[in-house]
């Protein structure tokens, strides 16, 4: 019989392990928590007028809920009569209590989303996996563009969401089941969609409980308010028309990628009609095939991604469902199981134009990422069966020997040869970009001190001859070609190349991915110190010196907060140059890491594009190229003070990481000690 004293160091390992567990989900929780401290401060700080728009403009003084006549007068309520029934009791609620209780509210709703998402992963799964699912999702979605636009609207398009969560997996019953998804389709009709799901996975008596809440629900409303159900349902046509117009990029459904592609009237209807039905055909014929399978959350999510693409309109607030596709698993080896998550959770995080160049030719594709990604989970992505053997054992990829740095306590920096955890990542990049922008923001500093300090600059740069910024932005303004290209170049690569290098090191190179986000790390910290100590006024900020600025044409110098363009970001921010820094960074490591001299020249080319376009436009002094160049410096020196040199992986003939010998056996002899991988089983509650 085996004891405890027989394996000693087994106890103290699996001991250390716990710890190590409980002290990540903890950061995680904190990260969390902090998110959701920033959202409340973001929503009640911001003034009256500007926060909680939509909830003021149903429930306020003059809201539609208020006045006598159709809530669909305006068109601003784009609710079912259902919702309006539901919201109206509000109306007697003072508007401050009201936007702190609908933003709390908010938030648990999305703590409540989360924890039942992490509850539906398939069944078994690992202690990690248990540990770690609830607050990464919970944060995962705190960060999501729908979330932090429902919030800042005031909109309710998380209920839907969570009540065929809540549906699915956790109401025991058939029929409260289908109460809780026919609710949800009260106020989304296109949910809907999920009662062939139900039906066609065996759950038939919760399909038919969906149909008859939801027409109870609609039958109530009409009751109640027959001149709003008759407007919203027969002369809006479900609600098709309410709200902003059907063109907006807010709206991601195949209706408005119709509309701005160019398409209208009779034709685009006709268009929008079978490519609706195509897609729902074909989708939930995919979600079905999943849910039998055993995977219910995935399927509940390409159901989900085909009411985002079949509804008329599905505004921002409303594509929740795309980032739950984020559980499905894809490809055969391990290197390519991180594909689709890191293309979900950008997608659904960040802006599209942070990802996508702005060139003319990929505009569409800018305008309709998101419906894009549904489109493509819905009907293309080839998700493992959990029959595949390598649903749960993928073929390993392990490129460099594990490698300890010499500041071991460090979990950000350790391991500096192995792939890190994707969604700590993920979540990791995203929260200290969140935390760069804020700080950047608060270093704005006044106007008048950017511009005695712009006046430091020029007169350094005379000294030095170096004040070439007025000779070569005019030079370039009269040669149209030239002034277009760095306009482009200026405005599209500054977050796709670095991103993309990111990714690439990720995928194909773990053992220099760590050093290289490490580095780019503290380059961007290194800078903010520049910021808040040396706001800078660009050369097109500078009155009386002739720059023309090319981007965002002629500015009016008269206004006493010149400079401050917008509220969103910091005109003075110019020393040093991020621009040019982490086009260097680039630049460098691809130098660095390339195998082939052709991409180490066009890497390097990067940089001297850049640093020519930011001067070109009118954006930065030559110095601040200077000055990115030594945080960059900066950046990798600290870099391998804390982790040491860098590890570089083994190659083969041709100049190609390879893998290391006997990753197979050993991962094999792991999946037989865990019992058979991390996820299985369990398909539906």
């Amino acid at each position: 019989m085996a004891t405890e004293q027989s394996r000693p160091g087994g106890v103290v390992g699996t001991n250390s392990t716990a710890a190590r567990l409980g002290t990540i989900r903890a950061l995680l929780w904190l990260f969390a928590g902090i998110l959701a401290v920033r959202q409340i401060a973001v929503v009640l700080h911001t003034p009256k007028g500007e926060r909680l728009t939509d909830l003021e403009t149903w429930v306020g003084p003059s809201g539609v809920l208020q006045v006598n006549g159709s809530l669909y007068d305006s068109t601003r309520f784009t609710g079912t009569p259902f919702g309006g029934l539901v919201l109206k009791p509000l109306t007697r609620t003072a508007e401050q209590a009201l936007g702190w209780g609908w933003t709390f509210g908010t938030l648990l709703l999305v703590v409540a989303l989360g924890l039942v998402a992490a509850r539906a992963l398939p069944q078994p799964v690992t202690r990690r996996t248990a540990l770690l699912a609830a607050p990464v999702a919970v944060t995962l979605l705190m960060l999501s563009l729908p979330v932090r636009n429902t919030l800042y609207l005031g909109q309710t398009s998380i209920l839907p969401v969570l009540l065929v969560l809540a549906g699915c997996f956790a109401v025991r019953g058939e029929r409260w089941s289908g109460v809780c998804v026919g609710l949800a389709a009260a106020f989304q009709p296109t949910v809907l969609l999920f009662v062939p799901l139900l039906w066609f996975t065996g759950r038939k008596r919760a399909a038919a409980s969906t149909g008859s809440t939801f027409a109870g629900a609609t039958a109530l409303a009409w009751a109640v308010m027959p001149h709003d159900s008759f407007t919203y349902w027969v002369h809006h046509l479900a609600g098709v028309g309410l709200g902003g117009p059907a063109d907006d990029l807010a709206n991601q459904s195949l209706h408005g990628a119709l509309l701005r592609l160019g398409l209208e009237g009779p034709l685009e209807i006709v268009v929008f009609l079978a490519l609706g039905a195509a897609v729902a055909v074909l989708g939930m014929q995919r979600a079905i095939r999943y849910a039998r399978d055993g995977q219910l959350l995935l399927a509940v999510a390409l159901t989900g991604c085909v009411v985002v693409a079949v509804s008329p309109t599905s505004w921002k607030h409303q594509l929740l469902w795309v980032l739950l596709a984020v559980v499905g698993r894809v490809g055969k080896k391990a290197s390519s199981r991180y594909v689709w998550p890191i293309a979900v959770v950008l997608v659904m995080t960040l802006p599209a134009k942070m990802m996508v160049p702005n060139m003319g030719a990929l505009h569409p594709l800018r305008d309709n990422v998101v419906l894009l990604a549904a489109l493509a989970a819905a009907l293309a992505v080839p998700f493992l069966s959990r029959t595949s053997e390598y649903y749960r054992a993928p073929i390993p990829t392990e490129y460099a020997q594990k490698a300890e740095t010499r500041f071991r306590w460090a979990p950000l920096l350790r391991r500096v040869a192995t792939r890190p955890n994707l969604l700590l990542e993920l979540l990791l990049i995203r929260v200290t970009y969140a935390a760069y922008q804020r700080t950047r923001l608060e270093a704005t500093g006044s106007r008048a001190t950017a511009e005695e300090h712009a006046r430091q600059i020029l007169s350094v740069e005379k000294a030095l001859f170096l004040d070439i910024e007025h000779w070569f932005n005019h030079a370039v303004v009269g040669v149209g070609w030239l002034r277009s290209f760095f306009d482009f170049y200026y405005t599209s690569f500054h977050f796709v190349v670095p991103l993309t290098v990111l990714g690439v090191l990720y995928w194909r190179r773990p053992a220099d991915y760590r050093w290289a986000r490490t580095t780019i790390g503290f380059t961007t910290v290194v800078a903010l110190i520049g910021f808040f100590f040396y706001p800078l006024a660009p050369p097109r900020l500078m009155p009386g010196h002739g720059i023309i600025d090319t981007i965002y044409g002629v500015q009016d110098f008269s206004q006493p907060d010149y400079g401050k363009l917008t509220e969103l970001t910091n005109q003075y921010a110019a020393m040093p140059s991020l621009h040019f820094g982490w086009s260097l960074w680039c630049g460098l490591t691809i130098a660095l890491v390339a195998p082939k001299v052709w991409m180490k020249v066009l890497g390097l080319l990067h940089p001297f594009i850049t640093v020519l376009a930011i001067v070109a436009t009118g954006n930065h002094w030559v110095l601040d190229a200077v000055g990115g160049a030594a945080v960059v410096g900066a950046g990798f020196a600290l870099t391998y003070l804390l982790t040491g040199p860098r590890t570089t992986a083994p190659r083969n003939g041709r100049g190609e990481p390879r893998e290391e010998p006997g990753t197979t056996d050993r991962l094999a002899t792991a999946v037989q000690r865990n019992g058979g991988g991390d996820d299985g089983g369990r398909g539906a509650v």
